[in-house]
């Protein structure tokens, strides 16, 4: 809108007509509404998982995945420098590294 009070060229004459969709309003593109289709992909997920443990074998014992993986971060984060352990302490503060272990190396 002008400061008159009239439409600048280009503007709807109307209110209306500004509120009106795009699709309805002379020479607009049509849309397509994609909300239609849906995939299930319960199945494939299904399957993926079934070939996950597979390859995984029937000697794969979680806990002891675990185990090993937790005796591996805290060796990671020990033995640290002062420097080092500074900047552990300000992350664990921070919540963004969980507390492991003393900060000493294992023996």
């Amino acid at each position: 809108m002008s400061s008159h009070g009239r439409p600048l060229p280009g503007e709807p004459d109307e209110p209306a007509e500004a509120s009106r969709p795009a699709a309805d309003q002379p020479g607009a593109h049509p849309t397509v509404d994609f909300s239609v289709f849906s995939v299930d992909l319960s199945s494939h997920e299904m399957l993926r998982r079934a070939h996950v443990l597979d390859a995984l074998g029937p000697d794969w014992d979680p806990l002891a995945a675990l185990r090993g993986e937790e005796a591996a971060y805290e060796l990671l984060y020990s033995g640290l420098s002062a420097e080092q352990q500074r900047v552990y302490d300000e992350l664990v503060a921070a919540g963004v590294l969980p507390r492991r272990g003393d900060g000493h190396a294992a023996a």
